[in-house]
């Protein structure tokens, strides 16, 4: 089957050399604003792959550059490893061209300010109560336009969103009559020896630490301060570490799809150095999104930012230490409480030595193949729009397995309180 992927930062490297393993995607072209990134990769992989590799030049954010692509290509299925703001246009382009659609996170705006969304955000901050910038709802609204086209689109399949939601939905297949309670814990317990940077596309990666926190409770969402909520655990292979309540988007589909839950959370560890550099910049306006005027030019704050910072792609041969990301769930099962833990712990020297990247990249591309295989392969198939845990988990599990993400089930799990 012939795949096009969108994108060549750090998780689109990984996605691609294992799309380059598995030998049902017959051909591959690779896209991005900088061909010559995607010319690179594809030249250290054409010897070591059966799979045809070509590589584009590609502007995600314009609908016609991606048809013209498309069209010329004919794609069986689309991996966007992009950027969030991007998605929506790749969907339309995915419409209009008869192709399956994938992605690892879920949209949000480059623009906070557009009025057109500032209505759209602030009605669903209203109804919902969460004002996190990212939500399922504009991409849940393709659900008929896909299924009327007999195409698939599957959303969020990198670690999390993504593996987090098939550890539920194999817990829930398995282990469990009843969900009641799921903790989602995100480790990263790596070293890359810089005073700040950030492990994936800064951006993304500040504009969500530094918002509100929520969880999911009792049918609705309560909202909490950035940082508001902390909690230590002792984790597997990397040791105790402080972690701060986030909202994330797999609780907004969790929520939705796990008919008997109570409560969802999510966690993410963070060390003391990265927080006091966060707030600092937040502090003095290097998070904002608004444009400024500077010495007549007009610039972004954050994007000025990310041109200092390192790119989180040239962290790989510097990064030591392993991370754990998993799900706690509690439960009934034939009428007795129950726990259980599945987790992976990942090595980022192990993952740079495979892949030249480090685990944050190779965690969230590893599942975005896997999840691309399950279209691409029909064990995934329906027309819609779809997150992962709507489907059957077990081969999704068994693939994490075969590809570099084991995972490890505890049965007396120590929860959180």
């Amino acid at each position: 089957m012939k795949l096009l992927v969108i994108g060549c930062g750090g998780v689109a490297t990984v996605a691609i050399h294992k799309c380059c393993e598995n030998p049902i995607f017959s051909e591959i072209c690779i896209a991005s604003r900088t061909e010559s990134k995607c010319v690179d990769l594809a030249d250290k992989l054409r010897d070591k792959t059966k799979a045809r590799l070509t590589t584009a030049t590609v502007d995600a954010d314009d609908f016609r550059s991606l048809t013209a692509l498309m069209n010329e290509f004919q794609p069986h299925t689309v991996l966007n490893v992009a950027l969030p703001y991007q998605d929506l246009t790749i969907m339309d382009a995915c419409l209009e061209c008869g192709a399956n659609y994938v992605d690892t996170a879920n949209f949000e705006p480059e623009d906070t300010d557009d009025p057109a969304w500032r209505a759209a955000y602030e009605k669903r901050c209203h109804e919902e109560g969460f004002t996190a910038y990212f939500d399922y709802s504009w991409q849940w609204s393709y659900f008929d336009r896909f299924k009327k086209k007999g195409l698939t689109a599957l959303l969020g399949t990198g670690f999390d969103p993504g593996v987090t939601q098939v550890f539920t939905a194999y817990a829930q297949k398995h282990y469990f009559d009843e969900i009641h309670y799921i903790d989602i814990l995100d480790c990263n317990g790596g070293d890359h020896g810089y005073p700040f940077a950030t492990n994936f596309n800064p951006e993304i990666n500040l504009r969500e630490v530094s918002a509100n926190g929520s969880y999911w409770e009792n049918g609705r969402w309560v909202e909490t301060k950035p940082m508001e909520i902390k909690r230590e655990y002792n984790f597997a292979g990397v040791g105790k570490k402080d972690m701060y309540l986030l909202h994330h988007e797999e609780i907004e589909s969790l929520a939705k799809n796990i008919p008997c839950v109570k409560r969802i959370r999510f966690f993410m560890t963070f060390g003391q150095s990265y927080l006091t550099h966060m707030n600092c910049l937040q502090n003095v306006g290097m998070l904002s999104t608004t444009p400024i005027n500077f010495e007549g030019q007009e610039i972004v704050p954050i994007k000025f930012l990310k041109a200092l910072l390192p790119d989180p792609a040239s962290l790989g041969p510097r990064t030591v230490g392993k991370t754990n990301i998993g799900c706690i769930f509690k439960g009934i099962k034939d009428g007795k409480e129950r726990t259980l833990y599945i987790y992976n712990v990942c090595d980022h020297q192990a993952c740079y030595r495979e892949t030249g990247s480090q685990a944050i990249s190779y965690t969230t591309g590893v599942p975005a193949m896997i999840g691309t295989a399950m279209v691409v392969s029909g064990l995934w198939k329906q027309p819609g729009v779809f997150n992962v845990e709507e489907f059957d988990p077990d081969p999704y599990m068994e693939a994490l397995n075969k590809y570099g993400l084991p995972w490890v089930i505890d049965e007396n799990p120590t929860l959180v309180d």
